[in-house]
């Protein structure tokens, strides 16, 4: 498909300024919420179709969280669209300065698959309350509910304004290809790369939201029963299908035999004994990641579970033992129900463990001591870090959440998601009199003077 008639009619549409005052902006939020009330039972339908997905876990990880948030746009937009005072310094005399957020443009919204209606509205919803155009690409691995997004949103918004391009790799490539304004991209390090490259090529700005190995520490401290649900939770929820879930464990030697029976226990309790059965449990994506997940068992010790099932693409919660830091297992994200544990005695050794791998997205601490997380905090690299939860951060609207380096760049969510679609422009205001005539030639001594005077006295007093 040619995508240029589109992109030009967005483009025109925003120079209409038709996007920039709230009434219009809040209006389609408005909308937005109704069509996805309007549509919560087809897209309840399509993540199980696409991922297996329970009800419960549908609304609780996508619908529920994407309507809280619409909610909360529409209680706080008026407020984050307002110019923010700045200081003036003296030197300016009558002056007043202030930050002005202004959409970008139009702008290119790339989803991902494993939570692929949470993961393309977000975006979608900080780019139309910044005022901005939009293409959205939802993601081919997850059609049923891609179908549904595209639906939603031909059938019910203008083409000029938003528009879904349900389309494969091939259709991406043609859209990387034009220009846009902003590019607001979801998914691995790999096609992250692509993408960047791309935006390159326009100087287009862009946020990468990758993944990465996400260490989870649990040290000898820990309440062991809570950590090891949390855990569980956070591991095991959509079948390890999510770019935060913790990636392999780092287990004091102390507790390690307590720490498994116990998460061994927790997914019985979840999932009872035949995991399979359980309408809680989420499917693999597709064949390819089924087959990659399983390829990954390679050099591992299972210490529980490894039942598999191709036809059903289902592979059981597992906990694994590295015989290697070398194995498969541990030189990409997981991506998947495969739980690495490893131990270690000191902290040293942690830190080396994970600076062996790039920056993960997310870092998790399991710990009583205050000390110890500070310390890590400070010290370990990672795009964001959480002590004593997991994966729940990415629910906090109130909290900013990205990665560094290699797990992506760029903080959304919430009120963040706005601010990333917004660009902040510097405005200064100044009246004509009084004038400082200091400023013009010509010098001479006298006037260098007055200006090292200025300098030390007045400039930012």
């Amino acid at each position: 498909m040619d995508y240029k008639p589109i992109i030009e009619a967005q483009r025109k549409y925003f120079e209409s300024n038709t996007t920039i005052p709230y009434t219009f902006r809040i209006a389609q939020l408005k909308k937005l919420l109704s069509i996805i009330k309007q549509y919560e039972p087809q897209l309840i339908q399509a993540l199980h179709a696409d991922l297996h997905k329970s009800e419960f876990e549908a609304f609780g990880t996508e619908t529920g969280v994407v309507t809280t948030e619409l909610n909360y746009y529409l209680r706080d937009l008026k407020k984050w669209m307002r110019p923010k005072r700045l200081r003036t310094p003296v030197f300016h005399f009558i002056a007043s300065t202030y930050i002005q957020k202004i959409p970008y443009g139009n702008t290119l919204i790339i989803a991902p698959w494993n939570y692929p209606f949470l993961l393309t509205m977000r975006p979608l919803i900080g780019a139309m309350a910044a005022g901005n155009t939009a293409i959205i690409k939802p993601s081919e691995n997850a059609p049923a509910t891609a179908a549904v997004i595209e639906e939603m949103i031909n059938k019910n918004f203008d083409p000029a304004y938003l528009y879904v391009a349900n389309t494969d790799a091939s259709g991406s490539k043609l859209l990387l290809a034009e220009k846009f304004d902003y590019i607001f991209f979801t998914g691995g390090a790999g096609i992250g790369k692509i993408v960047y490259q791309a935006a390159a090529e326009h100087l287009t700005p862009v946020t990468l939201e990758l993944g990465g190995k996400n260490p989870c520490i649990v040290d000898e401290t820990a309440n062991l029963d809570v950590t090891a649900g949390r855990i569980t939770w956070g591991k095991f929820g959509n079948s390890g299908q999510t770019c935060v879930a913790p990636d392999y464990l780092l287990v004091h030697e102390s507790i390690k035999s307590a720490l498994v029976e116990k998460i061994i226990a927790v997914i019985k309790k979840c999932y009872g004994e035949n995991v399979i059965d359980s309408p809680d449990y989420a499917r693999i994506i597709n064949q390819n990641h089924f087959n990659r997940i399983v390829a990954l068992l390679k050099d591992t010790t299972i210490l529980f579970g490894g039942d598999v099932n191709a036809s059903q693409k289902f592979i059981a919660p597992t906990l694994l033992e590295i015989n290697s830091l070398q194995a498969p297992v541990m030189q990409e994200e997981i991506f998947g129900p495969l739980l690495p544990i490893i131990t270690y005695k000191n902290m040293d050794e942690v830190y080396k463990i994970i600076a062996a791998h790039p920056n993960p997205l997310v870092l998790y601490l399991f710990s009583k001591n205050k000390k110890l997380a500070h310390e890590i905090a400070e010290n370990v690299k990672s795009g964001d870090m959480t002590v004593n939860e997991a994966v729940l951060h990415f629910g906090n609207l109130f909290l900013p959440v990205g990665g560094i380096g290699s797990s992506g760049m760029g903080k959304s969510q919430g009120k963040y998601s706005f601010d990333t679609f917004s660009h902040n422009k510097s405005v200064m205001y100044k009246k004509f009199n009084p004038e400082l005539q200091v400023r013009y030639p010509p010098y001479g001594k006298n006037k260098l003077k007055q200006l090292k005077w200025l300098f030390k006295y007045v400039f930012y007093r």
